[in-house]
């Protein structure tokens, strides 16, 4: 069957947490897509600290998404060789699917730093650009979603109409830098990450250092 619309997930996932499931699965069901990639990053160009070793993360990804239907984890960025850039995965995969519209999923803080992204203009031009925020987040609860996108173009004026959409997600205040916080200091991930990749990180003795 050919691919009509590719989500792109991409990030350290160091570690991937329910949040990013959440995310997956909320894409996957509004943006009707094909199929999503989930790419763990090789070399974060963006990221000052050192991440976890690629494969520890891989493995952790794979646990998270296995189960969800659509999702497909992706290695590419990983095997690449120096920086990952987005532009460079989404030239790939056009090529790889011809005709495909390709939509990248992001926070509302990356699509913000956008600008400072390598070949951004070109991005959002050969890409869609799908901003993941809170409904409730700095809002009225009431607020329909038509009037929060509004309220989102009015931050995002970087972003041409037609080439971003909104993507609404429930309130799930989850971070990695948290749960290596937690994982440092010994404190319990009831609810932040799923049992396999809490598994996975236990067996490896991942995170054990502040």
């Amino acid at each position: 069957m050919a691919v009509s619309r590719i989500g792109v997930l991409g990030g350290a996932f160091d570690p991937p947490h329910l949040a990013h499931r959440a995310l997956a699965q909320t894409a996957v069901n509004r943006l009707g897509l094909s199929q999503l990639r989930v790419l763990p990053t090789g070399q974060a160009w963006h990221k000052t600290r050192t991440l976890n070793d690629a494969r520890h993360r891989l493995a952790m990804t794979e646990l998270n998404f296995v189960d969800l239907p659509g999702v497909v984890v992706d290695e590419r960025e990983i095997r690449r060789a120096g920086p990952s850039y987005t532009i460079d995965t989404v030239r790939e995969l056009q090529d790889e699917h011809a005709g495909a519209e390709v939509c990248v999923l992001m926070g509302l803080d990356q699509a913000l730093a956008l600008p400072s992204w390598k070949d951004w203009e070109k991005l959002v031009a050969q890409a869609i650009i799908c901003v993941a925020d809170r409904a409730d987040s700095a809002s009225p609860k009431a607020m329909s979603e038509e009037d929060h996108a509004s309220l989102l173009q009015a931050r995002l004026k970087h972003l041409p109409p037609g080439r971003w959409r909104y993507l609404p997600m429930p309130l799930m205040p989850i971070s990695a830098t948290d749960i290596r916080h937690r994982l440092a200091h010994r404190q319990p991930l009831d609810g932040l990450v799923s049992p396999a990749v809490a598994r996975y990180i236990d067996q490896h003795h991942l995170y054990t250092h502040a």
